[in-house]
């Protein structure tokens, strides 16, 4: 039964609920509504869109901050105040 109309056609009843009832009620005009269960799709969204957006800002910023490292050695070994040098050396 997923409709009020359902129950009230069938006229069903809860004994928990039954037991409730004012005397002389009719048990066939009775309809029962609960609450729909909690949705937990809200929460769980909202907490995997914080944590993307948390990584990509730190990765942004790791990013930005690499970028102004390498102008900075740049600028420095062009004034000639510091020299920056690969070596790679073959092993055979």
């Amino acid at each position: 039964m997923q409709l009020p109309e359902d129950q009230m056609r069938a006229g069903h009843i809860p004994a928990d609920l039954y037991r409730r009832l004012p005397p002389g009620s009719d048990v066939h005009k009775v309809v029962i509504v609960q609450e729909a269960p909690r949705s937990y799709t809200g929460p769980i969204v909202l907490t995997l869109v914080i944590t993307a957006g948390a990584v990509t800002v730190l990765l942004v910023l790791a990013f930005v901050v690499h970028i102004i490292a390498a102008a900075a050695v740049a600028v420095i070994s062009a004034s000639g105040g510091i020299s920056y040098t690969i070596n790679r050396s073959k092993h055979t």
